[in-house]
């Protein structure tokens, strides 16, 4: 998937259908004059419903389709027969897509099942036709119900990506070289800050025909819990996440620090990714040799309080360690 098919927030509008009307009939037959009030009820109308697919990674199929309107009721019949229901319109989604209010912003709902259905908007209800309105004071009442609007309204769909890990970094960590040497994936990788500005997603092969799902983010910056830089519309995508994967480069001023910041970054945007399980990898080891290592290595045992691993896309040191390591935090 390119970078520019990749989606993940659309405003649309539903309509759902209105009621069929009631029908206002009586009943005629031969050898019977006066048989009565028949007429049926009418038919409601169709439902919108939001559907989960599994086979969906991004919302690209709703960028030039903004307006669903389902089928309305159909009228009632003679014989008490009902009219026929409009048909239910379907909008599919990939999974972890939230439904938002685009009026308050508030969330309506949040689909991350596959198959999981939500009538976001329902169909009006069929008119009642004239046979329930007959009475000993009026056997042949000439009236029926309209049947009720439907409704609608105008919603933000949003998607949060549903990976197992998740890549958090600064710009130009080298995230998007991590992910194309684990995965078949081929993100855009260049030597500038912010050459990614999409999630990119790629599946990592373990052992025994085992694998994982791997979600390159664009790089957060101080100030993206406050929306600065590409703010919330990157790091929403982190919070799917189970596992997140730190990565900084080798040759940063201060590793610590710059761990210390994109956590911080992360418990400003939601307190609650601070419970996800979380580890550090030292990217761009190659520009180490073995002295300056043990060195570095030293000084990280006093400054992080969680495990960390040297690994470089370039050479592959450390990368069979790494998914070791990673599918052991999935799966404890």
């Amino acid at each position: 998937m390119t970078e520019g098919n990749f989606v993940d927030y659309v405003k649309i509008y539903v309509c759902s259908g209105n009621g069929g009307k009631g029908s206002v009939h009586l009943h005629r037959e031969k050898y019977i004059t006066k048989g009565g009030p028949d007429g049926g009820d009418g038919g409601r109308g169709g439902h919108v419903i939001i559907r989960a697919k599994s086979n969906l990674w991004t919302l690209y199929h709703l960028k030039f389709k903004k307006h669903f309107r389902a089928e309305h009721g159909h009228g009632g019949g003679k014989q008490r027969s009902t009219g026929a229901s409009g048909s239910d319109i379907y909008i599919d989604v990939p999974q972890g897509t939230v439904i938002r209010s685009t009026e308050t912003n508030g969330i309506i709902h949040e689909l991350t099942e596959p198959d999981q259905e939500f009538i976001i908007a329902t169909g009006g209800k069929g008119g009642r036709g004239n046979w329930h309105f007959k009475s000993p004071t009026n056997q042949t009442p000439r009236y029926a119900q309209p049947g009720l609007p439907g409704e609608e309204l105008n919603i933000t769909l949003e998607l949060k990506v549903l990976a197992d890990v998740g890549l958090v970094g600064f710009p130009n960590a080298g995230k998007s070289t991590l992910l194309a040497a684990l995965t078949a994936a081929k993100p855009k990788i260049a030597d500038y800050e912010f050459t990614t500005l999409k999630p990119n997603l790629g599946i990592v092969d373990y052992r025994d025909f085992q694998s994982f799902v791997m979600a390159d983010i664009p790089g957060i910056i101080e100030g993206a819990a406050e929306g600065k830089g590409l703010g919330h519309y990157f790091l929403r995508h982190i919070e799917r996440n189970s596992v997140l994967l730190f990565l900084i480069p080798a040759d940063a001023d201060d590793i610590g620090k710059q761990y210390d910041i994109l956590l911080d970054e992360l418990r400003r945007y939601n307190p609650e990714m601070l419970d996800k399980e979380r580890m550090v990898a030292i990217s761009k080891s190659d520009l180490l040799d073995d002295e300056l290592m043990t060195e570095l290595g030293q000084e990280l045992d006093q400054s992080l309080p969680l495990p960390y691993l040297f690994i470089s896309s370039v050479t592959q040191l450390g990368l069979t360690e790494l998914k070791d390591h990673l599918w052991q935090m999935l799966n404890s």
